[in-house]
């Protein structure tokens, strides 16, 4: 699979997405698997995986892109992340309270990342994409917020099943100054997107993604109130049971919807393509028809 990007693109993209959402499922591989699919199918240059107590993910850079995308948790560490002894808000970037727990793990390997991504792209004049699924997707919208307030230009952040990261004046801030980059995808009934919850302090922010139970890619926050209204389980036992909701949680299914989606998304332009190329094709003949009847005469 080569690597297709618009890597100066302002608006939302389904070509990135579908790349990105590539890059947050290809991080739960090994370091050498990543390393073997970003460097020899992708044509990346630089690489750098990262593990460090728990905080993995991968650091790679073309001429054009530095990619940062960070790893999720496995589906047995759920509870350890979102139960309620996790969920202290402490300060964090952009003036506002974050995730404690999330905040530490990112503590373990900022400086590391800050550290490669400036020597990917010395003269700054790469565009920074940023990923991630699960915890992976809160860490990278804290590393976003982080690189924001330090004035390191980002051009975009796309999150799959991202819980709640931090409080209103977190989101608040980061949206008031990237809002328009910062895509959040939801997948149907993935319970992760729904924790931390609000009586706990916290909101969600970014541009909202949803996928309806049929796979439809929608923007309106009407689908999502619409689960919302349905759903009354007590979010520890769901945790703690692990029978509910996990398969919209999964970052395969999150690559494969947005995969469909961008193909769909592709279909009716192939057809307007071809149909303007009949076209032409056919006025052509007409044209050199005509031009030799004209002749003849």
């Amino acid at each position: 699979m080569s690597f297709q990007f618009q890597p100066t693109t302002d608006s939302f993209s389904l070509i990135n997405a579908q790349q990105l959402a590539r890059s947050a499922q290809l991080v739960y591989s090994s370091g050498e698997e990543v390393e073997r699919e970003v460097v020899r199918d992708w044509g990346f240059r630089d690489f750098e995986f990262f593990d460090v107590r728990g905080t993995q993910g991968m650091i790679a850079s073309n001429r054009d892109v530095v990619l940062v995308s960070f790893r999720g948790t496995e589906h047995d560490a759920f509870s350890d992340w979102m139960t309620d002894l996790n969920v202290e808000l402490v300060p964090g970037p952009m003036k506002g309270y974050v995730h404690g727990g999330f905040y530490e793990a990112l503590s373990h390997v900022w400086m590391r990342i800050d550290k490669t991504v400036k020597k990917f792209d010395r003269r700054q004049n790469k565009s920074l994409w940023v990923t991630g699924h699960s915890l992976g997707a809160s860490l990278a919208t804290l590393s976003v917020a982080r690189w924001l307030e330090r004035g390191r230009e980002v051009a975009g952040l796309y999150t799959f099943g991202q819980p709640r990261t931090g409080d209103n004046d977190f989101a608040r801030n980061f949206n008031f100054e990237f809002k328009t980059n910062a895509f959040r995808f939801v997948n149907n009934k993935d319970l992760v997107t729904r924790i931390p919850p609000r009586a706990f302090g916290y909101s969600h922010l970014g541009t909202f993604k949803y996928f309806t139970e049929s796979g439809v890619l929608e923007d309106s926050i009407g689908w999502w109130n619409q689960f919302l209204d349905s759903w009354s389980f007590n979010v520890e036992d769901y945790f703690l049971s692990f029978d509910v909701g996990l398969e919209d949680h999964s970052m395969d299914m999150y690559q494969q919807l947005v995969t469909n989606v961008a193909k769909k998304a592709r279909t009716p332009l192939a057809l307007h393509q071809n149909l303007d190329a009949f076209i032409y094709r056919s006025i052509q003949r007409i044209q050199n028809t005509v031009s030799v009847r004209r002749r003849t005469a």
